[in-house]
């Protein structure tokens, strides 16, 4: 995966965690789950920008 694509992506995921947040609060399970998704690219990105 390109690093492009993935800050496209990392980027997204954000703004859809931001928008759960805002409709279901801070603890709310989707909120929880996108926040997992997110910190998933997040590593993702960092071990890309390792090698």
């Amino acid at each position: 995966m390109s690093k492009g694509h993935l800050l496209y992506l990392i980027e997204s995921k954000r703004e859809e965690l931001i928008n759960i947040a805002k409709k279901y609060g801070f603890s709310a399970h989707a909120t929880i789950a996108c926040s997992q998704e997110l910190d998933q690219l997040l590593n993702k990105y960092n071990t890309h920008e390792k090698k």
